[in-house]
């Protein structure tokens, strides 16, 4: 690769990889988790219509044969797993969260069973995905079993996880021919909408405190809108395979940010268990994955 696409895999490696950390700031300081999720929709949404407009990648959206596959595109990639991921992260840390999202290539997998047969696993990728659940077994079976909490907080991670192991099938069959700034430009609007009534629900107490209002910010400007606009650009730059290979780096960037900056305990089996779930992963893919945003 060249150093500029380096430069933007190390980009788009990070800004994927602090979510988890944000979310958990916003939350523990008493953000509602739908006000968190709608705040960093939000916030993309504004910023990345112009940018989808400018360059005519709203253009074939309407109608049928595109609305609803845009409407699934949003609610399984962008307005339940935000929500549910902010949810967990109530009960759960950053660092599990990423363990558990790296599941993603796992889960797709398992879906192209059912719905894309001809991309089903067989040989070595039969064999990721008994590693990879291998993996999510080390680290729910071990260190998180006995507290209910925490098996609630992971579960609906997994579930959001599910979304987006949903999310790149529905482009493949229904939205592969176009731009993609497109679909994510109109799936955030999508999502804006639809989460504002949750939002609503339940309202912010007063105005969150600095370090709370820095997250949101940071979730809606860097993760959502930057982190497409820096991973569209690596994708031209270095091709979609080599691309997608951040979903692989992702994880370890937030174990790290989480352990140094919320001081959250990594224990052996959850390494472990992050360990087998990327083996098992990359070989479940085939050696490739889809990128979520």
């Amino acid at each position: 690769m060249t150093p500029r696409a380096w430069l933007l895999f190390a980009l788009s490696s990070v800004i994927w990889g602090v979510p988890y950390f944000f979310i958990k700031v916003a939350v523990d300081a008493g953000v509602p988790p739908a006000f968190v999720a709608w705040a960093r929709v939000a916030l993309g949404a504004v910023l990345l219509l112009p940018v989808a407009l400018r360059r005519g990648a709203l253009r074939g959206l309407g109608g049928r044969e595109r609305g609803w596959p845009i409407a699934a595109y949003a609610a399984c990639e962008i307005a339940v797993p935000f929500v549910l991921i902010s949810v967990g992260e109530q009960y759960i840390t950053s660092s599990l969260t990423a363990i558990l999202i790296a599941t993603m290539p796992l889960l797709v997998a398992l879906l192209s069973v059912r719905f894309s047969p001809a991309d089903k696993p067989t040989g070595l990728r039969v064999v990721g995905l008994v590693v990879g659940l291998g993996g999510v077994v080390a680290v729910l079976g071990l260190d998180v079993a006995g507290r209910p909490a925490e098996l609630l907080g992971a579960a609906l991670v997994l579930v959001a996880t599910l979304g987006y192991a949903a999310a790149p099938i529905i482009v493949s069959k229904r939205l592969a021919d176009l731009d993609p700034l497109g679909p994510v430009a109109a799936s955030l609007m999508l999502s804006t909408i639809a989460l504002l009534p949750a939002a609503l629900s339940r309202p912010l107490h007063g105005i969150p405190g600095s370090a709370a209002l820095l997250a949101l910010v940071v979730l809606g400007v860097v993760c959502t809108a930057l982190g497409l606009v820096v991973f569209f650009q690596l994708i031209a730059e270095a091709g979609p395979n080599r691309a997608s290979l951040i979903t692989y780096v992702n994880p370890l960037v937030a174990v790290a940010v989480g352990v140094v900056a919320l001081h959250e305990h990594v224990g052996a089996a959850t390494l472990t268990g992050l360990l087998l779930i990327l083996v098992g992963s990359w070989l479940a893919a085939g050696g490739r994955v889809e990128q979520h945003a």
